[in-house]
């Protein structure tokens, strides 16, 4: 099999691609230094050593809400293209397609409220 230049060329770039990034991962398991015990495994808060049961403190809602503002907050952005061209469509079409997406979200939020997941709980457990 005789390679072209751009086979040769595709080949190395994807060769140099996979140094790039799993070169720092090798190593740094090489020259890392490696320590156990101490503080290692303690977790992190602000630097002071945690008091209690630190790994419990944070209760699902916090992650719960970041999450339904990440998937919001990309959906909504699926608005802007929209709304830019939405001048330039001819006819209903375009209406309905968004008023369909837009249905969806509220759909979406009206579950979310049904489910509970708005309630903010009053202690953590």
């Amino acid at each position: 099999m005789v390679f072209t230049w751009l086979q040769l060329a595709i080949f190395l770039f994807l060769i140099g691609g996979l140094l790039f990034a799993g070169g720092p991962l090798i190593l740094s398991a090489i020259i890392a230094p490696r320590a156990k015990g101490g503080d290692i495994g303690m977790p992190y808060e602000c630097g002071m050593k945690p008091h209690g049961r630190a790994w419990n403190q944070f209760g699902i809602s916090y992650y719960v809400y970041a999450l339904l503002f990440l998937a919001f907050d990309v959906d909504v952005l699926y608005l802007f293209p929209v709304s830019v061209w939405y001048p330039h469509a001819n006819g209903v079409e375009a209406f309905i397609e968004v008023a369909g997406f837009l249905s969806i979200l509220a759909l979406a939020i009206i579950y979310f409220w049904k489910k509970g997941v708005f309630t903010w709980p009053r202690k953590i457990s």
